[in-house]
């Protein structure tokens, strides 16, 4: 769309190559050398008389001097990710903090449990943690390092040890006020930017969410049909002797013609469909890191009212202020950090999804196009046989 082009700052000129615009494309604060790699596979499922869930296997190996061991193996199921989350915005409310998958993945295409769901959220799960791990803050958060080392039962205790409830009601309590006081007088111009930029792409990606599920749907539906096709032209073949031969190669292109399609489709639901939902979830958490950081600004505003119209505890509240001033400075600083890697980042993955969608869509139409050629003969063959023994 126009109207985000200046905003996406993609390049006007498109490179002869789909795949020369990917190699020309590099990442400004790329790491040269990497410390920190993590694997998510081996999922396992437990049945207990409570509940049935999964379980996946997290292998973590490093060469940093503050792990005490070179290799880590343990377990973890879905919640224990959603706890990592939770304790991650707790600590940075204003850093970009990756998506994890729902808790039911494209609901509607794929039974709970089954083969292709755990898959589908095993590998959801594993670009989380090393979205994180690449993550210049995040990568050292002291609860991200236990999420990755302790045992099932350290973590557990790990987990009680959180905010009390009442610790936990007077967040609730302050945002909720904050909310109440509507909007923030002094919510610099950058982040006004920012939060009407997230709007429109908000609009756009769960448009391009929609379309996405709506051509897979098709596609599936046409490969569904396609499949009967070449089944009852081999069944044909058997009782029409005199064009037995072209029957079965008709069969066989619309055999190719199916598989070619399979193939792309696979295309689509692992290079495009994440990718794009991926960025859906992430338009959701963008919004609430903004409104996390108008939250401070908001707290900050209401002390500098007070300060105006107090003039007993004056020195109190100027101390207060001062506190929140640092505070608001350091939100600001990391998200506008965390803005430019996250627009970098997600005009990569963009580039990469739907130059792979066009590669994968040439190769389609060149296979599609040099079968149906042979399906042209077989036909024309087919026809010539019968309208000569009409002639006949």
């Amino acid at each position: 769309d126009a109207s985000l082009a200046e905003a996406n700052s993609f390049s006007p000129s498109m490179p002869i190559s789909p795949s020369s615009m990917i190699n020309q494309y590099k990442f400004e604060d790329e790491p040269e050398l990497r410390d920190l790699f993590i694997t998510v596979d081996d999922p396992e499922s437990h049945v207990t008389a409570i509940e049935t869930f999964i379980t996946y296997r997290v292998v973590t190996k490093t060469s940093r001097s503050e792990f005490d061991s070179s290799e880590y193996e343990v377990r973890r199921r879905y919640q224990d990710f959603l706890w990592l989350k939770s304790k991650l915005e707790e600590a940075h409310p204003t850093l970009i903090i990756p998506p994890l998958p729902e808790k039911f993945i494209m609901k509607g295409m794929v039974e709970r449990f089954s083969d292709e769901f755990i898959e589908t959220r095993r590998k959801a799960l594993h670009k989380f943690l090393n979205r994180i791990a690449d993550h210049p803050t995040l990568t050292f958060n002291e609860d991200f390092k236990i999420f990755l080392t302790a045992q099932a039962w350290e973590l557990s205790s790990h987990k009680k040890q959180g905010p009390g409830l009442l610790s936990r009601m007077g967040q609730t309590v302050r945002a909720v006020a904050s909310s109440v006081r509507g909007g923030v007088k002094n919510r610099p111009e950058m982040f006004t930017e920012m939060n009407d930029y997230m709007e429109t792409f908000s609009q756009k990606i769960n448009v391009l969410d929609k379309i996405a599920h709506r051509i897979y749907k098709e596609e599936r539906e046409y490969f569904n049909e396609m499949k009967e096709y070449g089944p009852i032209h081999t069944l044909w073949s058997a009782s029409e002797e005199d064009i037995a031969d072209s029957l079965k190669g008709v069969a066989s292109c619309i055999d190719k013609c199916c598989k070619a399609t399979e193939k792309r489709m696979a295309g689509l639901s692992e290079n495009l469909l994440p990718i794009i939902h991926e960025y859906v979830l992430y338009s959701e958490i963008l919004m609430g890191v903004l409104k996390r950081r108008d939250q401070i600004q908001g707290e900050l505003d209401s002390k500098v009212d007070a300060l105006a119209n107090r003039k007993a505890e004056k020195d109190l509240i100027t101390e207060e202020i001062g506190k929140l001033e640092d505070k608001v400075e350091c939100a600001n600083n990391a998200l506008k950090a965390d803005w430019d890697r996250w627009k970098q980042n997600m005009q990569y993955d963009m580039r990469s999804a739907f130059t792979n969608v066009a590669e994968n869509n040439l190769h389609y139409y060149e296979e599609v196009k040099h079968t149906y050629s042979y399906q042209c003969y077989y036909f024309i063959d087919y026809f010539s046989e019968e309208v000569n023994g009409l002639y006949i």
